[in-house]
């Protein structure tokens, strides 16, 4: 049986997509989640609904309960997240406006809590693809339906946040093979992963971050606006993907965590 969670990131009204909706509010080991549970269905789909970063935008990258939510997730019985995210683009080919269906990511953060497992066991989970290959499918796929102009793949660099990098930084993480930058990737792939439910993110490009000397740095008002201006596409995308996803068939991300604990 399949169950979708949407986790809804800056500037995607992704709250009131769902019919029959319920609020709920999900007890965990690590926590509150980052607001309400909405759970409902769209298109005869059961779907679970969080938002990263609160009801307000009042949660700071850093301070997202990341393990809460994916918990919840795993607890109201999620097969497959799809994560709406915010990024800037570290490439000219990468435009303000356009989608990428990110498949590695490069973590830059170093205050968050990456695990569930602590203590005396311990979890060494495999990321080599740390996104389910068979859901970006089915969001790619959709998108060329759509014809939503959108990237195939591409490497996510999320930095810890809350500022923007430096010029030297951006520069950095395009050496490093950067496509793209963000601050919520990391470490939630990772937990839904431990979790053992299909992940994907729809990166939404929103600015040239501070590299593109010829074009405006990135500023919290040049994001929103871009967001606001894409939001439509993303909305159309989640909703024509939902009813096409399928139980896991080849991918990894059920399975990964049954060879990962010591």
């Amino acid at each position: 049986m399949i169950k979708v969670g949407i986790i809804g990131g800056s500037g995607i009204d992704i709250l009131n997509i769902l019919e029959n909706s319920k609020s709920l509010k999900v007890h965990t080991p690590y926590g509150a989640t980052s607001g309400i549970v909405k759970t409902g269905q769209i298109k005869n789909v059961d779907v679970v609904i969080i938002t990263r970063h609160g009801p307000n935008h009042s949660i700071k990258p850093t301070l997202i309960n990341y393990r809460a939510n994916i918990y919840a997730m795993k607890k109201l019985r999620v097969t497959h997240i799809i994560a709406p995210t915010a990024c800037g683009s570290l490439r000219k080919k990468y435009k303000p406006g356009e989608l990428v269906f990110i498949d590695q990511f490069i973590d830059r953060t170093s205050k968050r809590k990456q695990s569930f497992y602590e203590g005396t066991q311990v979890c060494h989970i495999p990321m080599a693809e740390p996104f389910c290959f068979e859901l970006r499918n089915v969001l790619k796929e959709t998108a060329q339906e759509l014809n939503i102009s959108h990237h195939e793949k591409g490497t996510m660099v999320t930095i810890e946040g809350p500022r923007f990098s430096t010029r030297a930084e951006s520069k950095m993480f395009r050496l490093w093979g950067g496509d793209t930058i963000n601050m919520t990737t990391v470490p939630e792939a990772v937990l839904a992963r431990e979790a053992g439910i299909c992940y994907s993110a729809i990166a939404m490009v929103t600015d040239y971050d501070c590299w593109h000397e010829s074009e405006e740095s990135v500023t919290l008002n040049k994001v929103l606006a871009t967001m606001k201006k894409n939001a439509d596409n993303v909305l159309k995308l989640i909703l024509e993907s939902i009813p096409k996803i399928h139980p896991a068939e080849n991918c990894f991300c059920p399975h990964d965590i049954k060879t990962s604990l010591l």
